[in-house]
């Protein structure tokens, strides 16, 4: 790496860094949250818009020197508004649960009632969570998928809708599998007079690149992130209908948080150009071609997916009827140079640190450059790793570094 003005101020830092550059460029990430920024988008962190600060929105700011900043925040809203067809955009979210917490703030008290996809059954921490602030500010009544398909269970959706009244109906997820009916939690909400609320922070860009249904010009607010199948900056921004723009703002600034990192901004506007090149549309197919091929070999070996297979980036892989478990498989598989994450199934007998399942995720190898052929070699070095012993997982980790040399990150 070059960085050479770090390596000589601190040595020490540079030395763990170029460490991890070395160990995400020869080790291959399955985390479906994780994925790798393109160096403008990393060249657009490392800039001294890092010195500014810049409290308020584009023209309204509360200190002086901001007008270059405002440019490039203008250019970032422009940009995520003909991504998504949205109204109105907040770039400044530093995060995926921030960016939650300020809808919530924006729409509702503390208190009301929500209407959320349970942890256990692919939602997310902040959508109802008792351990997390969701759960604790607000009366989450939670849904969940069918015992026998995996699928969003719809009727249960209304049922329970109609039950509760909740004001705010969640649409979103951090593990689930197939595509989300939009139109059909739209309709729930109108029916009971909620307001809907789509968190798409794994599938943005996916939803970006036109592969999946988009749910922007139908919900009154919508959540991302920006780096996982966006592959931005760690980040977020949050979108909604235009009559609701002045009570997001507010919540985010100054409900939420301060000054916005006008870097991350930067870098954001960067990623939001890449996604609307034509090169992206054909990475985002990529991507879910290369996890449906995974899915279907771990199917063919004799593996059980939840809901069967996948429409998107991910899938959960199901260990309830074997001897091992996700974390034991999670932990295999890192010694052995492959990364992904445990996970719960739907209604999961174990507890969420030692789960039944793993997660696996097909944005950063697509990114790499893998094919579904390559997919499908992955899935069979894991399953050696997972059901060998450690000098199994030993001889895989030198195929692992061999297959890597082929797909380089960066370097």
């Amino acid at each position: 790496m070059e960085l050479q003005n770090l390596k000589q101020q601190d040595p020490e830092i540079f030395a763990l860094i170029s460490k991890e550059a070395e160990r995400q460029n020869s080790e291959i990430e399955l985390i479906a949250s994780e994925n790798y920024a393109s160096l403008a988008v990393l060249e657009a962190l490392a800039t001294p818009l890092a010195n500014k600060y810049s409290e308020g929105y584009p023209g309204k700011r509360y200190y002086g020197g901001n007008l270059v900043i405002d440019d490039i925040e203008n250019i970032a809203i422009a940009r995520a508004k003909e991504l998504f067809s949205a109204e109105h955009v907040n770039v400044q979210p530093l995060s995926g649960s921030p960016a939650n917490a300020a809808v919530y703030m924006a729409f509702l008290e503390p208190g009301d009632t929500i209407l959320g996809l349970k942890l256990d059954h692919g939602g997310h921490l902040s959508h109802g969570h008792p351990v997390n602030f969701s759960g604790r500010l607000y009366n989450f009544v939670q849904y969940g998928v069918n015992p026998e398909t995996g699928l969003i269970d719809m009727a249960e959706v209304r049922r329970l809708a109609l039950e509760h009244q909740p004001k705010m109906i969640v649409a979103g997820f951090s593990a689930y599998s197939r595509e989300i009916d939009w139109q059909a939690f739209q309709d729930i909400a109108t029916e009971i007079g909620a307001y809907s609320f789509a968190d798409i922070a794994h599938i943005a860009g996916l939803i970006a690149a036109g592969e999946l249904k988009n749910p922007v010009p139908i919900f009154d607010v919508v959540s991302t992130t920006t780096h996982k199948t966006l592959r931005g900056p760690r980040g977020a921004i949050i979108m909604c209908k235009e009559k609701y723009a002045a009570q997001v703002n507010r919540a985010v600034f100054p409900g939420m948080q301060g000054g916005p990192h006008d870097n991350m901004t930067a870098a954001k506007a960067v990623a939001f150009g890449e996604a609307l090149k034509p090169e992206f549309k054909e990475y985002s197919r990529q991507v879910i071609l290369n996890a449906q091929a995974m899915a279907r070999e771990f199917i063919a070996k004799g593996y059980k997916i939840v809901s069967g297979g996948t429409d998107n980036h991910l899938f959960i892989v199901d260990f309830s009827e074997r001897e091992y478990s996700g974390k034991d498989a999670e932990k295999k598989l890192e010694l052995a140079g492959i990364s992904v994450s445990r996970s719960t199934i739907p209604n999961d007998p174990n507890p969420p640190m030692n789960p039944s399942g793993i997660r696996i995720g097909a944005p950063a190898i697509t990114t790499r450059g893998l094919k579904e052929s390559d997919a499908i070699e992955l899935v069979a070095l894991i399953i050696r790793v997972i059901e060998g012993d450690e000098k199994e997982g030993l001889v895989v980790k030198e195929e692992i570094k061999n297959l890597c040399q082929k797909f380089p990150v960066y370097y």
